[in-house]
């Protein structure tokens, strides 16, 4: 190879670099207020799952997944978050027995209205499905973890990118769906009261 050649490679690498730095700088801002509001859901979820709710937990599950269904929807008005480089970097293995824990939690937690029906897709289904919403709220907070995981590398752009993808493929549905079920909840709670004695 000429020296001509190597130094046109290098000078390739290093605007390759200039521009994934640049990337990382202009979502920055979008990145440190989805990370955020993803390590709240996650504290919230966590202590929620652990019983620190009481009789007050599905009322404040519903609190934090819309707080953060209104983070995805920042994702989901931004625009397409590209990677330089196009491929995600290897962060490893997400940790699947703490989402165990978190799932079996909540699952002992909201016995009795875990599981739900639901039209996924609105647009696409015309029957409803059986869901749990245990397993939407851990499917929730396994794509924040894993996002989280690229933000606390340093990769700005890479967590963004999987925060944004994910939440349109995959967490934003489970988390919709999770939200429309404890809302129900709520209301049935709120609005079916037993009728009373008439008054004589």
């Amino acid at each position: 190879m000429s020296d001509a050649n190597g130094a046109g490679l290098q000078a390739d690498a290093d605007l390759e670099e200039i521009a994934q730095a640049q990337a990382a700088e202009d979502w920055r801002p979008l990145a440190d207020r989805i990370a955020g509001n993803a390590r709240d859901f996650l504290d919230g979820l966590t202590a929620l799952a652990q019983g620190q709710g009481a009789d007050e937990t599905v009322p404040l599950l519903l609190l934090e997944i819309a707080q953060v269904m209104l983070a995805g929807a920042q994702l989901g008005a931004s625009k397409d978050v590209i990677l330089p480089s196009n491929w995600e970097p290897d962060v490893g293995a997400d940790p699947d027995l703490a989402l165990d824990a978190l799932r079996t939690g909540l699952a002992a937690r909201l016995a009795g209205f875990d599981e739900y029906a639901e039209i996924f897709d609105p647009y696409a289904d015309s029957q409803a499905t059986q869901f749990r919403l245990s397993d939407d709220l851990a499917t929730v907070a396994a794509d924040l973890i894993h996002g989280l995981k690229h933000y606390e590398a340093g990769q700005v752009a890479e967590a963004l990118w999987w925060w944004q993808y994910s939440y349109v493929n995959h967490w934003g549905t489970h988390g919709g769906a999770a939200l429309r079920a404890l809302h129900s909840v709520v209301a049935h709670a709120r609005l079916d009261v037993a009728d009373e004695p008439a008054q004589r």
